[in-house]
């Protein structure tokens, strides 16, 4: 390719709305370009990265077996709605008519237009155990759309989807998959960087799921690890081990003024107690069951809510803090809340270490006053119990009881075992030896395309730009032409090493721009290609140019003869 007839544009301004390093990079080396809030075009270089490393992806899913196909990603409500997700997912999902006002939308995820492929081209246990694989494009409409390709709302994903007749034969697949998943991030680069933790199943259900994140300061995910036993999770799902409650005889319920203590803080300095013998309202609004139900939130003060476990715990499709005029029309007291004497339409969701404790400060539902002594299962019934805290550093490991430690990640890929929610809503079923028909097992893997090449520059670039690994580089080779004002050659010198590169089956970059010597070097720097050869006129005076490889300062000459045998060897070894 010659940098001339190169589609593309470098900056030398920082972009003013990139707080990443990969989105900053992305957008300076030309590699993408945003159309609208989280949507991007893939210019040039950037494809050519991109389709590296969906050339991995098909690489390592072929090789355990899994075959690739296509499904559209404009798709029939029917289809969501025979599984149940229709009136499970929000307002991500773009909807839309088509003319004949048919409900439609844009496909966030393949697990139903797959289960819907095999229940009609599958019907024996013997066409099981099966693997397919597609790279294809998402929509989801994403409300914070950041950091360019790492949370954008249109995305190509390779998700692979499994069918099976019992859970064994599933484990094996996935077992399968967590291995190629390990192989594809070593072969872009980022191996040692990438961990596997427990994670949310969030919108696929099903019955575990693990999630393969990259580990980064800037990440929008925090994980939580167990140095001694090694427990991983993401704080989604990360539970810890509660110390048991604290036992006594229920003491009378009293209300108490406590002026200006709307905060667990103040509250617990006013009365002199400490922070955990107090329980914590946290006011929030859900879509349950196709309808709003305004959910009161207890636990424990010196814990803070996570909203994740909240939003299973009811199986809200969405979650919204409440506004104060919502909070005073149940009977409730932003600051003040309590579950004691709220309407009966309210939702009251308790963390399981609140339920078990006795004699807890509470609000009163009004400014300025709180209950002493408050008991759940006398003073009011929870309507759902269960683990809502968010785990922080230096809780309890839940496996060992050691200090947790936390770091921060972007995740980079997903694997779920979905068991039979998919093939029992959408009649995917075989006839097992006995002739009875079953519900088959599945199993979804995913990995973002765009986000992983994101990470990969976040992995490896220094101030001047990218540094690409060669595995997924854009081109392997990149010629810079240096001619003086009177050419000597030179141009001609390096397309006649271009042309033999390229015969050799080696990717080059020819920059045979009419540019200053500075403006190539930068642009080099900041494309970041492995390898750069330098053809000038004091070099091919003595038959060499000058090699340098991207993440080294040293240089070295290489005579013209021998550059393509040096080249060569250089690529074949990375």
């Amino acid at each position: 390719m010659r940098y001339s007839q190169l589609f593309t544009q470098t900056l030398r301004e920082l972009p003013a709305d990139a707080e990443l390093v990969s989105h900053r990079l992305a957008l300076r080396a030309g590699l993408i370009r945003p159309l609208a809030a989280g949507i991007f075009s893939y210019l040039p270089l950037g494809l050519r990265v991109k389709q590296k490393i969906e050339a991995i992806f098909r690489e390592e899913m072929a090789a355990i077996g899994c075959t690739e196909l296509l499904m559209p990603i404009v798709q029939p409500a029917e289809l969501w709605q025979e599984s149940g997700r229709w009136d499970e997912i929000g307002s991500e999902m773009l909807r839309m008519a088509d003319r004949a006002e048919r409900e439609m939308c844009l496909a966030m995820t393949h697990e139903e237009v797959v289960a819907d492929l095999v229940r009609h081209l599958v019907q024996s246990y013997r066409q099981v155990p099966l693997s397919v694989f597609q790279i294809q494009t998402k929509f989801r409409d994403e409300p914070r759309s950041r950091g360019g390709l790492i949370r954008v709302r249109e995305f190509t994903m390779k998700d692979a989807y499994s069918f099976h007749l019992d859970e064994a034969s599933l484990d094996e697949t996935y077992n399968n998959m967590y291995r190629a998943y390990e192989n594809i991030f070593a072969r872009v680069g980022l191996g040692e960087s990438v961990i596997v933790v427990e994670s949310d199943t969030g919108i696929m259900g099903g019955t575990g799921a693990h999630e393969f994140m990259y580990l980064n300061p800037a990440g929008e995910d925090t994980l939580l690890l167990c140095d001694n036993c090694g427990y991983r999770a993401n704080r989604q799902v990360a539970g810890f081990a509660k110390a048991d409650s604290e036992r006594a005889d229920p003491m009378p319920l009293e209300e108490v003024k406590t002026p200006g203590c709307a905060t667990i803080a103040d509250l617990a300095a006013f009365l002199k107690i400490p922070e955990c013998r107090t329980a914590k309202a946290v006011f929030m609004v859900g879509r349950v069951k196709g309808e709003e139900r305004f959910i009161f939130a207890l636990l424990r003060g010196d814990h803070e809510l996570n909203e994740t476990k909240l939003t299973n715990a009811v199986k809200a499709v969405e979650m919204r803090p409440a506004t104060e005029e919502e909070i005073r029309a149940i009977g409730s007291e932003p600051g003040y809340g309590s579950p004691i004497g709220v309407n009966e339409e309210v939702l009251v969701v308790v963390d399981d270490w609140v339920s078990e404790s006795n004699n807890l400060v509470s609000g009163a539902n009004k400014r300025d006053y709180h209950y002493l002594n408050v008991n759940a299962g006398r003073d009011f019934e929870p309507d759902v119990v269960a683990d809502l805290v968010a785990v922080e550093d230096g809780m309890p490991c839940a496996a060992c009881g050691a200090p947790l430690g936390s770091v921060r990640g972007i995740e980079v890929g997903n694997i779920f075992k979905l068991g039979t929610k998919y093939s029992e809503g959408l009649g995917a079923t075989v006839l097992d030896e006995a002739g009875r028909p079953r519900p088959l097992v599945m199993g979804s893997y995913g990995i973002g395309t765009g986000r992983l090449l994101a990470c990969v520059i976040e992995e490896y670039h220094d101030e001047q730009g990218i540094i690409w690994p060669m595995s997924v580089a854009p081109f392997q080779v990149h010629i810079l032409v240096l001619s003086g004002k009177t050419p000597k050659g030179e141009l001609e010198a390096a397309e006649r090493i271009y042309r033999e590169l390229e015969a050799a089956g080696v990717e080059v970059l020819l920059d045979d721009r009419d540019e200053r010597a500075g403006v190539k070097f930068n642009d080099a720097d900041l494309i970041g290609i492995p390898i750069r050869v330098t053809v000038g006129a004091r070099g091919l005076e003595k038959g060499v140019v000058e090699v340098k490889w991207r993440e080294q300062e040293e240089r070295v000459d290489v005579g013209v003869g021998e550059l393509v045998g040096y080249v060569q060897t250089s690529v074949g070894g990375q």
